[in-house]
């Protein structure tokens, strides 16, 4: 007998008829001799309206605190919902709130870390005969607030109690058949992966790819929870999320991502001196503001250019930081462009073989796409440009390197 933990997001319990799907889903598997523990998020659409009351009665920046404790009913109305249409199909069943299995945080209010679960709760559910189903995105702090986990923290919820129970498997239904190698709505020829490693779904998650929610993509990795990715509304294999020596072939590169919720930021004329990258970084970092592509020009006449990207929504707040530090360290002035998009390949066989970014700006280059930052790691290539020419870099990056002998080696090291 198995132990799987199945997480069921907002499209998949969407409505009452989706509901029922579910629960029937979940006793199919108990009945097929595996013991099963399910987590929800709330019903489709249902947090944003929560958002939506809290901005209207609260201001635009209501109360953390309270904020938490409105949206974390959204889960609280689906685990009750679930449990009944469980008990429908003549099957024992149980809610739990994110406080009721021990979910312990940090008091980050809104975007929460998990510290610790108390799993006895839900093994002692299971030893009843239960089905247990628990409230993902939520959680409560040493203080008994409840917290809650940011976007997509149902998967975290999901992921963590896999790993506190040492589950067989994390399944994560969704309204998409798995991984793919990038956005179908996009590009039609994109078609679903069979297997992923950890590193390159936290890359893909990370770059823009929304099918998985970065921290649970490292828990599962810290706890060698393998992860399956599939359609709630249809039977089939999904995509697996494995060690990367459970892949069974190496792709030069698995997918093509994008994100277009990126603004570049320049500051110009800066003082060759040591100590200035601390004092334009070290604002942004206490305000809480994520810095990912940088790239300092080389010194002339004791000068440099200082150049990196922040998320879109960000980029107001970063720039009048930058205004006000810009005299500290002597630049001449600050400029943000908030048309910017990131386009990255990532690949296990990147490790392995060289060429890969020489053919992909090569590519971009054939399109007349300009490059303005990139960026590197063991796994991927990320790079800035326009963010007009996102759909055509990504359709052409794809037909590159996934349509067209995608999976052989480009240039043997």
């Amino acid at each position: 007998m198995s132990l799987i933990v199945q997480k069921f997001g907002g499209t998949s319990v969407g409505d009452p008829d989706r509901i029922r799907n579910v629960a029937r889903r979940v006793v199919a598997t108990r009945q097929a001799g595996h013991e099963v523990v399910v987590v929800v998020s709330a019903m489709s659409g249902e947090t944003n309206e929560l958002v939506a009351l809290a901005r209207e009665l609260g201001g635009t920046v209501p109360s953390p605190r309270e904020y938490d404790v409105l949206v974390s009913t959204g889960e609280q109305k689906t685990i009750a919902l679930l449990v009944m249409a469980i008990h429908q199909l003549d099957q024992e069943a149980r809610s739990f709130t994110g406080a009721q299995i021990g979910m312990r945080t940090d008091g980050d209010h809104t975007r929460a870390r998990i510290l610790s679960i108390d799993a006895d709760r839900i093994r002692s559910s299971l030893s009843a005969g239960e089905l247990p189903v628990i409230a993902g995105f939520q959680g409560t702090d040493d203080d008994g607030n409840i917290t809650t986990l940011g976007r997509g923290g149902t998967d975290t919820s999901a992921v963590a109690v896999a790993c506190a129970l040492d589950a067989d498997v994390c399944e994560i239904y969704t309204d998409v058949d798995g991984v793919f190698t990038t956005d179908p709505n996009m590009v039609p020829a994109a078609h679903k992966l069979n297997r992923i490693s950890y590193e390159e779904m936290l890359e893909m998650a990370s770059l823009g790819a929304k099918v998985l929610q970065i921290r649970s993509v490292k828990f599962a990795m810290a706890y060698g929870i393998p992860i399956h990715v599939r359609s709630s509304f249809h039977e089939g294999e999904g995509t697996w999320v494995v060690r990367e020596e459970d892949v069974m072939e190496r792709l030069v590169v698995s997918g093509v991502t994008y994100n277009r919720s990126e603004a570049k930021i320049c500051v110009l004329g800066v003082k060759d001196n040591p100590g200035v990258a601390a004092a334009l970084f070290g604002p942004l970092s206490r305000a809480g503001i994520v810095v990912d592509m940088i790239i300092q020009n080389l010194s002339q006449d004791g000068t440099t250019d200082m150049t990196f990207t922040v998320p879109s929504d960000e980029c107001d707040r970063a720039l009048r930081l930058m205004e006000e530090h810009a005299a500290s360290v002597g630049a001449e002035r600050v400029e943000g462009d908030p048309g910017i998009a990131k386009v990255s390949v990532v690949g296990l066989g990147m490790k392995d073989h060289a060429g890969v970014a020489a053919r992909m700006f090569e590519v971009l280059a054939t399109e007349g796409i300009n490059i303005q930052l990139i960026t590197t790691s063991e796994i991927k290539i990320s790079v800035a440009i326009e963010e007009k020419y996102t759909e055509l870099a990504v359709r052409a990056l794809h037909a590159a390197f996934v349509e067209s002998g995608a999976t052989e080696p480009v240039a043997e090291v």
